[in-house]
Parts: structure tokens; sequence; C-alpha cells
């Protein structure tokens, strides 16, 4: 064992700290080492001197009564201060309930201007759609291709079906965000027309198609089996009633 090694353990050495090991290492180094062997005696000394009953001093009666009331009155700030913390965090958590709860609100009213919001984003996402050549994501007629798709990419089942019959051919799907979650989007057409039906769950009882609009575009509204349908387009809104109706019909 060289010095450099031995002047890394001394101090556990001393304090009686290292194994049997590397304290059989350490004598046998002390034994050929002056220098060593003299830091190991001015320790040793240092420490008899330390405990020692010349530097012992006996604590009044009255220091701990003292000190558990310097504890008491430096706690009490900083409880308050805790406690304001708290206050500061419950505001954060708060916001995002009050943001979980606005997204259900902007789509439970039923007046015009509750809905204003999700209608805003509806339309976006329908323009959207048609604007940047990201009409589906996957492209079949066949709901047995479409609605598979959609397994694993959001976390309920959308119902599909092809109405080419009556006129409105299933173009494809696609997932959208609509009030910052995921969604569902199928896609048909009628003539010239595309028709983007955004669907999403909702547990609230099954309601009639209801007509809106909004930015020039028709859209018809309707809650059934759990789940919230908005049909867009600018299709009339007798026709996408029509088209409503079917989709009602599919999965009756």
């Amino acid at each position: 064992m060289t010095c450099r090694e031995a002047e890394a353990l001394l101090p556990a050495y001393v304090d009686r700290e290292l194994d049997v090991a590397s304290t059989l290492q350490i004598e046998a180094h002390l034994g050929t080492c002056r220098n060593c062997a003299a830091a190991v005696e001015r320790d040793e000394a240092l420490r008899a001197a330390l405990g020692s009953a010349a530097l012992t001093y006996p604590a009044p009666p009255d220091l701990a009564p003292r000190v558990r009331a310097a504890v008491r009155r430096a706690a009490r700030p900083r409880a308050a201060l805790v406690q304001r913390a708290w206050r500061w965090a419950a505001i954060p958590a708060a916001m995002a309930v009050a943001a979980a709860a606005s997204w259900m609100i902007a789509v439970d009213v039923s007046g015009p201007r509750g809905t204003q919001p999700v209608l805003d984003e509806l339309v976006a996402g329908h323009v959207r759609s048609l604007m940047v050549d990201h009409l589906v994501d996957v492209e079949s007629t066949d709901q047995h291709t479409v609605r598979p798709w959609f397994n694993g990419k959001i976390d309920f089942a959308p119902p599909v079906a092809d109405f080419t019959s009556s006129g409105f051919p299933l173009v494809g799907g696609r997932v959208d965000y609509i009030g910052g979650r995921p969604v569902a989007a199928l896609v048909y057409r009628h003539d010239r027309h595309v028709v983007n039906v955004f669907i999403w769950p909702h547990a609230t009882a099954d309601t009639a198609p209801r007509e809106l609009s909004a930015n020039g575009y028709h859209i018809v509204r309707w809650n059934d089996g759990g789940l919230e349908y908005w049909a867009v387009s600018d299709l009339n809104a007798r026709e996408l009633e029509v088209l409503a109706a079917l989709i009602r019909q599919s999965h009756a």
C-alpha cells in the first residue's frame, strides 16, 4: 500500500470505520511509514482531547424548553408558507378541472352562443380537410376496412356504414382533434359535396338531430348510443338530416 492510498483511508482508520482487511493493510503500512504513523498519532491525540472531560459543558436546565419554543416560532411562518403554497398549487389543478369542464360545457349547452367555440373548431376541421389534401387517413368505401383502422388510435369504436345506395357513399375516415381531444371523422360525399361527420363519446341521453350553422356551413348535431355526432358540410340542412337519419338507422 502506498502513502497516497493510505492517506485516503486514515480518517476512517482513526474512527474505527474500516473493515478488517483494510485495517490490517493500514497497520502493515504504518509499521513501515513514519509519516503516516505520525499522522495517525496526531489524529488520535486530537480525538482524545475532544473527548476529555475538560471540554464538556453541562446544558442548563432551561435549554430544552427554549429550543422547543424557538423551533415552534420558526415553524409557524414555514407552516403559513406551506399553506399558501398549497393554495397556489391548487390553482393549476382547478384550472385543469375548469378546462376539462369547459370542453364538456361547450358541447352540452343547447344555445348557439354556448356551442360557438365547438362550431368554430368543427368548421375549421372541415375546411382544413379540404384545403390541405388530408380528407382521409384511410380511404375506403368498405366499413369493415374503415372501422378497424380506428383501433388503437382513439379510445372508442365509431360505428361506420356506407350509404352509396342512398346517395351518400363513404369516402373513408381520419382522426381529427376537437376541443383538445382526438375524435373520429367519417367522410361522405353527396354529389360534389363533402360531409365530415365528427364523432366522440358522450354519456348523455339520445337526442334528435338539431340544425345549426356557422361561417356559412350547415351543421347537424345529435346524440345516439353514448356518442355525439356533428355532421358538417356546405350541403343544405335538409340533406344533412337525411344523412343523420341514415346513420341513426344503421345502428338502431
